[in-house]
């Protein structure tokens, strides 16, 4: 294997780790902690709000950053597998408000770090092709994480069974791959002429993108599934629904990497943010399941893609200096991510189909501002 192909598979893994455990895997275990220990749906949401606070948080935390790329992707994913782990351990509703906040500030702060850790090394290494790859992780995660709560759902596990099955994933994977990050981090540290620190003010149009995608995107992701398991009815049917997304997360940044080779970066992230527009207004235009799964398909397949040439883009911007800007790209997504839910808490729902048209216009905005760049 060569060593920018090792870079590419850790980046991926990592990002699975901390995307598709640290974030979403909370997704799939709801209903099962729902049947076992009498969650309610409200305390579901806090805990999911818990996670939405710490990525905030990391977010943060990641623009100031002065630790090695190698070092903090390592001590952050072994927090995430603890914080994941430990859920099996402690019932109290504070300790687990506590264990998913953590989760998600370490997953922010592993995108980051993750981000311009391999988009420099792959670049330095000549194959930057392979970011593709690297991003592909978080779809990769979210497939993994909802197989394994159908297998274990379906042999009646218990909600503790499935966080410490997903947390010693996660343990055995960051162990894996520890070595290939601290042997890649050599290619990621050297100062190109393209670095220039920058006041973050002057890429605004980038900053907003990102939030308009961070609040575009929730509201489909949130609410999507309540609607489509009225619909459906089926509870088996429907717990496929999450493995689907991630599986089309996945395909498409690596689709994108080789369809969009010729486009401008922005160009190809503004086409990804409307793609996602159409998504989420689609339960809107076209009623029923066919509405949902079109949404379903667009946001799915444009949510790593948008990701993924946003901090490529901000990486092309500032070079090897882009972890403040990423950050706070990071940032501006996860304030999007809380307001969209807070939007969505005051509808009716009659008003929700409102709400959803609503939702389209900050990410039709940002591609407009992304295309006019010049």
């Amino acid at each position: 294997m060569t060593r920018a192909a090792a870079i590419a598979l850790a980046g991926m893994a990592a990002l699975a780790v901390a995307m598709g455990i640290g974030r979403f895997a909370f997704t799939p275990v709801l209903p099962m902690m729902q049947h076992d220990r009498g969650l309610t749906l409200a305390q579901g949401g806090w805990l999911a709000s818990a996670n939405y606070l710490g990525y905030f948080v990391g977010a943060l935390l990641a623009m100031r950053s002065r630790m090695r790329a190698a070092l903090a992707i390592t001590l952050w994913l072994f927090a995430i597998s603890i914080a994941t782990g430990a859920a099996a351990i402690f019932t109290r509703f504070e300790v687990l408000f506590a264990l998913r906040l953590v989760a998600g500030l370490a997953s922010a702060l592993v995108l980051v770090h993750v981000s311009s850790w391999a988009l420099d090394a792959l670049s330095q290494a000549g194959r930057p092709e392979l970011r593709g790859i690297v991003f592909a992780g978080v779809g990769v995660g979210i497939v993994c994480a909802g197989l394994a709560c159908i297998v274990l759902a379906g042999a009646s596990a218990s909600s503790d069974t499935a966080w410490i099955t997903l947390g010693a994933i996660a343990l055995a994977v960051s162990l894996a791959i520890a070595p290939l990050i601290r042997g890649g981090e050599g290619q990621a540290h050297s100062p190109g002429p393209a670095s220039r620190r920058e006041p973050l003010a002057r890429h605004w149009r980038l900053i907003y993108a990102h939030a308009a995608f961070g609040f575009g995107y929730i509201i489909p992701a949130t609410f999507l599934p309540v609607m489509a398991k009225k619909i459906l009815g089926d509870t088996a049917l429907f717990g496929w629904a999450w493995p689907i997304f991630g599986a089309a997360s996945a395909l498409s940044t690596w689709l994108c990497v080789r369809l969009a080779g010729h486009l401008r970066v922005r160009d190809a992230w503004a086409g990804s943010l409307v793609v996602m527009a159409v998504g989420v207004g689609s339960p809107v235009v076209v009623p029923g399941i066919v509405g949902i799964l079109i949404a379903a398909v667009c946001v799915g397949a444009s949510f790593m893609v948008a990701t993924m040439l946003a901090m490529q883009e901000a990486r092309s911007e500032c070079g090897d200096a882009a972890r403040p800007l990423m950050g706070a790209m990071t940032t501006a997504f996860a304030l999007g991510q809380i307001a969209g839910p807070l939007v969505v808490s005051g509808a009716t729902d009659a008003a929700f189909a409102h709400v959803l048209l609503i939702a389209s216009v900050p990410l039709l905005v940002a591609a407009y501002l992304l295309w006019r760049r010049t």
